[in-house]
């Protein structure tokens, strides 16, 4: 799965979010440090996400699979 980064150049730098994935929200001086944060952000957000997921299914009988989505 691909994300589409979007980036807006400010007086600071620039700031960057994800469209895909709401909360992926990040800024950086320069446009590739913008990408690093931006990929970072992206990582945080699905550990995040899993461990809410995880803790909400704690004690359950769950079947889970690992599963592949094109965009």
């Amino acid at each position: 799965m691909e994300f589409t980064a979007v980036f807006e150049k400010v007086p600071e730098g620039y700031i960057a979010f994800v469209e895909e994935l709401p909360g992926a929200n990040t800024q950086g001086a320069t446009l590739d440090e913008a990408r690093a944060n931006v990929r970072e952000a992206i990582e945080l957000v699905l550990a995040a996400n899993r461990a809410l997921a995880e803790e909400s299914i704690k004690g359950r009988k769950v079947l889970k699979e690992r599963l592949a989505a094109a965009a």
